[in-house]
C-alpha cells in the first residue's frame, strides 16, 4: 500500500510509479495493491492512470480534510466481465436470501468477539441470543438490535452512528477503506458493484460492496477500540490504513487482510453461482 500526502506529481515510467516532490522516488507498480492520494495537490498523469486501472490497483482519492471521496474503478474487471454479469442478474431471490442471512450472522458472531474481548460478556450473551433467532433475510432485524447493544458497550449509553464525534469519523474513513478493497475485488472478478444481493439503494454504486463487507466491519470496531481516539488527524488515518496488512485466518490459513477479502469474495461468488451457501468462507481473528 501507497499512501501520497504531500504535494507531488506522479507519473509512469518503465512500470514504475515516479513520485516527485522534494526528491524523486519510484515504486513498482507490482508492488502496489493500493494507492491513497490524500492530498489534492497531487497531480497524476493519464497514462499512469490507465496503466493503474489495467493492473487493478485500488486508488482511492481523499477531500481536502483527507477523508476519502473517490476511487478508480475499472469498466472492465475480468476477461469473461459479460458473461459474469449475466450470472449476477440470474442469482435467484432465494438464494441471495440466505447468503444475506449467512452475512448478517456472521457479522453479529464478529461483534460478539469484540465485546468479549472488552469484557461485555453480559452483551456479548445478548448478540448470541440474536444469531440463534436471526429469520431468513433476518425479516426480524436482529442486525439492527445487534448494532445498538453493541455500539453502546463498546462507546456508552450516550453513544449514536449519526453524532459528529472523532470516533464516528474513525470508523467512517475505516469503513471506507475496506468499502474500496471490496469494490475493487467485486470488479476484478467480472461483476457490477451496482447489484447488491441484500443492498437495492438506487443511490448506491456499491450496494454489492456494502453487503459483502458487513462481517469485516467489526475489524475496524477493533482498531478504534484500540486506539482510545480523543481527536482524528492524519495520525489517526495512517494508523487506521495500516489495519489492511492486518493477518486474519480464512480457509485455513493466515492470510493479510486484502488477501482474505479476495478469498471471501470469490467464495461467495461461487456459491451463489453454485446455489451452495458451504462454499462461503468466513475469516477468524489472528490465531
Amino acid at each position: 500500500m501507497v499512501v501520497i500526502n504531500s504535494h507531488s506529481k506522479l507519473d509512469l515510467k518503465l512500470g514504475f510509479m515516479v513520485v516527485r516532490n522534494e526528491t524523486v522516488s519510484k515504486v513498482h507498480l507490482s508492488e502496489i495493491s493500493v494507492l491513497i492520494i490524500e492530498n489534492t495537490a497531487v497531480s497524476i498523469t493519464g497514462c499512469l492512470l490507465a496503466e493503474l486501472a489495467d493492473k487493478k490497483i485500488k486508488v482511492i482519492f481523499c477531500d481536502e480534510k483527507r477523508n476519502p471521496s473517490a476511487e478508480l474503478v475499472p469498466y472492465y474487471g475480468s476477461h469473461d466481465t459479460s458473461i459474469k454479469i449475466k450470472k449476477q442478474i440470474e442469482w435467484a431471490n432465494d438464494f441471495k436470501g440466505h447468503v444475506w442471512t449467512e452475512i448478517v450472522a456472521e457479522k453479529i458472531r464478529r461483534q460478539s468477539e469484540n465485546l468479549r474481548l472488552w469484557r461485555c460478556h453480559t452483551e456479548a450473551e445478548m448478540l448470541d441470543r440474536y444469531i440463534e433467532e436471526i429469520e431468513f433475510k433476518d425479516q426480524s432485524n436482529r442486525e439492527g438490535h445487534a448494532a445498538k447493544v453493541y455500539f453502546n458497550a463498546l462507546f456508552g449509553m450516550d453513544f449514536t452512528r449519526a453524532s459528529e464525534i472523532p470516533i464516528n469519523a474513525a470508523l467512517n474513513y475505516g469503513y471506507g477503506l475496506i468499502l474500496s478493497a471490496f469494490n475493487r475485488e467485486i470488479c476484478a472478478n467480472g461483476y457490477l458493484t451496482q447489484l447488491g444481493i441484500f443492498h437495492d439503494n438506487m443511490f448506491n454504486q456499491f450496494n454489492l460492496s456494502s453487503d459483502l463487507m458487513e462481517p469485516f466491519r467489526p475489524i475496524i470496531d477493533r482498531k478504534v477500540m484500540f486506539m482510545d481516539i480523543e481527536e482524528f488527524g492524519t495520525d489517526e488515518k495512517h494508523e487506521l490504513v495500516d489495519v489492511l496488512n492486518a493477518r486474519v485466518v480464512i480457509d485455513g490459513k493466515q492470510q493479510y487482510l486484502l488477501n482474505a477479502i479476495r478469498v471471501y469474495c470469490k467464495s461467495i461468488f461461487e456459491a451463489l453461482n453454485q446455489r451452495d451457501i458451504s462454499l462461503i468462507r468466513f475469516y477468524r481473528n489472528e490465531l
